[in-house]
């Protein structure tokens, strides 16, 4: 079996094979959503998201069927006027054109080694939603701590967070933004298919006060389910199963953040010191979970066959750097060891 540090769907975490069998051996699969045991089990593993996550209690937690689908929800139920969105990459810049055919949207677009500050933007002050990318998968880039902190300090409106690749990888600033989501493919070690959505207070009575329930996925039809512990549609049973497991043995993410951080600066300072160019080249932005190196597009095709040949998978390019990079995962599913021998495999190339 390939080892694979695709930024997702990336590696699974090795207890997933025996919880798959746990679930079908259960008799989970084939029941009812509306049973008192899914609605005691989905209770479960909304319970271990909020306590290995940290999440603070008064925001709440639903499942959709990915992060994309959230980028719909926010635009459905939040927004009456307008959206400003700021971003470097292309996953950013694919949620401002999807929310243009909703409503209006106005982008705000920076350098990937520019920190954020979207208070430069025309529609800071009058847009009602602010829609950021924590982790922007395509290039590499992350926005930082600090950042998120200044931007949630001196915005009036609501945040809505993409943390597709962070979110149960590296501690979040939960306060600093008002919706958050991501997929469960990439730092919780799951298959495709489940996404994950926390809601502030602040959200949810501004959900409220536009009272928009159209939709199957409307933020107010989901929530009123989820409040019963049940969902508005048939749900992906067998992800929330497995999301609850995973919960149960991951340790807390204060734990898992510290590796995560120690991870990543030693494959930065390994990459560099092996001269491997890395994208970014700010290290303010450079994304923990995700690490883009870039070269000649002859280069990068090569690095990538090699390390299939050594059966490891390593991630193509995305949007304007699709040749010319290649992109490593450092989710925690990756094991040290799984880390050590891709280093090892990289030295090769660099010296051989």
């Amino acid at each position: 079996m390939n080892l694979t540090f695709y930024p997702g769907p990336s590696q699974l975490y090795p207890q997933v094979e025996g919880y798959l069998q746990d679930a079908y051996q259960s008799g989970i699969l084939s029941m009812n959503h509306r049973s008192t045991a899914f609605m005691n089990m989905m209770a479960q593993t909304l319970a271990g998201l909020h306590e290995k996550l940290n999440i603070p209690l008064d925001y709440e937690v639903y499942f959709t069927s990915s992060a994309t689908e959230c980028w719909e929800i926010v635009s459905q139920s939040l927004v009456e006027k307008s959206s400003l969105h700021a971003f470097n990459g292309a996953f950013g810049e694919k949620w401002f054109e999807y929310a243009q055919r909703l409503h209006p949207a106005f982008a705000h677009e920076f350098d990937l080694n520019t920190e954020l500050n979207a208070e430069v933007s025309e529609h800071f002050e009058a847009s009602e939603l602010l829609c950021l990318t924590h982790n922007e998968t395509s290039n590499g880039t992350a926005i930082s701590y600090q950042s998120l902190k200044q931007t949630r300090k001196n915005y009036r409106g609501l945040i809505a967070v993409d943390a597709t690749s962070s979110m149960g990888g590296v501690v979040l600033p939960w306060e600093a933004g008002d919706i958050w989501f991501a997929s469960v493919q990439k730092c919780f070690g799951l298959p495709p298919g489940l996404g994950v959505l926390v809601v502030s207070p602040q959200a949810i009575e501004k959900a409220k006060a536009i009272g928009e329930k159209k939709h199957y996925n409307s933020l107010l039809f989901v929530r009123d389910n989820f409040l019963k512990n049940q969902t508005p549609y048939t749900p992906n049973t067998l992800g929330i199963y497995l999301l609850g497991r995973v919960m149960e043995h991951v340790e807390p993410i204060e734990l898992v953040d510290d590796q995560i951080v120690k991870r990543s600066e030693d494959l930065y300072a390994f990459l560099r010191e092996n001269s491997f160019e890395v994208l970014v080249e700010n290290p303010a932005v450079c994304s923990q979970t995700v690490l883009a190196l870039r070269g000649e597009e002859s280069q990068i095709f090569s690095l990538r066959e090699k390390a299939l040949a050594n059966q490891m998978v390593l991630g193509k390019g995305y949007g304007s750097w699709k040749n010319t990079s290649l992109r490593i995962a450092n989710f925690p599913a990756i094991t040290d060891a799984d880390m050590k021998r891709l280093k090892k495999f990289l030295e090769l190339q660099n010296h051989g």
